[in-house]
């Protein structure tokens, strides 16, 4: 467990707060860029620019027609404190890196959002003191960045931290005050019934504070899913839920709804293909909800040698495609038509020599990297006697096989 830290005083939070909309979008221009259309905004696919092998976006623009990208993941310090990192480590103050790939991205015509959170690591609502001091910590990202969009995702462990919860709504309410247009998504775990009962907090949390997002997002996925139909079902039953809870008719509950997929063999085993994201695409359209994106990016390609399912990977998909089929999908729902491709699936480029054996004795640090069952990986956080496992929310991330 890492201990949690106060940040920035809520004296100089609130402040910043006050200082009002023109001092932060006078701040945001130097960074900024014309804004892409927001439907572009909620068909932007997950990317880590930093881990899981990143893929270059704008050969990703140049094969499918996109424009947007979802960047992941801001979270707080792994030793503490209240200050934007890039997966805990990459400090946002100081980057170049994923600049320089928000650089490519809009030399090429498109745009980037930013997401907030995820499933590991500590979130800045945690470590943060209260919402002034969580969106002062936003606030640089969106500042940095010249940001016109940004995501809030919200899952476990983090959701189930209430003062937490209270943070990251309070603040996605005072980024949204402070910066006219910003597309703001708010996305939580998914179930059967539409999302789970921290799921449900989270909704009573914004209605309490009166705050209503772009949309609310969930994943229906890693809970027993079984293709597009189990799918289509939980966002009917999502729908129910925000029109309970908000007081909305069916038709504004959908215009406020999204759906974050996961394309491929997800964690838990379960497999998403090409005619599931299109059946989900169709209903999404359909009923014409708000949001439909994936996680990931990195993971839209075939795995080398393909597996036929056998393993969740961060780099590749576990099923038969050609590179970003999936992201077509996204380019779809945004309104564009993707170019042809080559049916033929294209391989992911040949692995890499292996490093050094994992040890159940050894200590490994964050970025520590090891080969363990013929694949390389690299150590998230502190660990030892944990071995390597094929999940994308564990300790060890899958750089491929070697």
């Amino acid at each position: 467990m890492r201990r949690l830290r106060a940040c920035l005083g809520a004296a100089a939070a609130v402040g910043l707060t006050a200082a009002g909309t023109t001092a932060l979008i006078a701040g945001n221009a130097s960074g900024a860029t014309s804004a892409l259309d927001n439907r572009w905004y909620a068909a932007a696919p997950y990317l880590m620019p930093l881990d899981n092998d990143p893929p270059d976006p704008g050969a990703i623009m140049d094969a499918t027609g996109l424009k947007a990208f979802q960047l992941a993941f801001v979270l707080a310090p792994n030793g503490g404190g209240c200050t934007p990192t890039w997966g805990g480590t990459a400090p946002v103050s100081s980057d170049t890196a994923v600049q320089s790939v928000i650089n490519t991205i809009r030399g090429k015509g498109g745009d980037v959002s930013v997401s907030i959170g995820g499933y590991g690591g500590t979130k800045l609502g945690q470590a943060c003191s209260d919402a002034a001091s969580t969106a002062a910590a936003y606030q640089q990202v969106i500042t940095k960045y010249g940001l016109h969009a940004i995501d809030f995702d919200l899952e476990e462990p983090e959701y189930e931290n209430t003062a937490a919860i209270k943070n990251e709504i309070g603040a996605a309410k005072i980024l949204q005050q402070n910066n006219p247009d910003l597309y703001v998504s708010v996305t939580t775990a998914g179930t059967a019934d539409g999302t789970g009962w921290f799921g449900k907090q989270m909704l009573l949390e914004a209605k309490s504070q009166g705050f209503t997002p772009n949309n609310f997002s969930i994943m229906p996925f890693d809970g027993g899913f079984n293709g597009a139909a189990s799918q289509t079902s939980a966002l009917t039953n999502f729908n129910s839920i925000l029109q309970s809870t908000f007081g909305w008719d069916q038709a504004t509950a959908y215009a406020h709804e999204g759906f974050s997929g996961m394309n491929g063999r997800s964690d838990t085993g379960e497999m998403f293909t090409q005619s599931d994201f299109q059946t989900v695409l169709d209903y999404a359209t359909s009923h014409h909800m708000d949001r439909f994106t994936f996680w990931s990016l990195n993971r839209d390609r075939q795995c080398n040698p393909p597996d036929n399912g056998g393993r969740t990977s961060g780099t590749c998909s576990s099923v038969a495609q050609n590179s970003w089929d999936f992201a077509k999908y996204s380019v779809k729902f945004a309104g564009a038509t993707p170019p042809e491709t080559n049916p033929t699936p294209t391989p992911t480029p040949t692995p890499t020599s292996c490093k050094t054996a994992w040890s159940s004795s050894a200590v490994y640090n964050a970025g520590d990297e090891v080969s363990y069952n013929k694949h390389n990986w690299k150590a998230k956080w502190w660990t030892q006697n944990e071995a390597p496992a094929a999940s994308d929310w564990g300790v060890w991330q899958d750089e491929g096989a070697c």
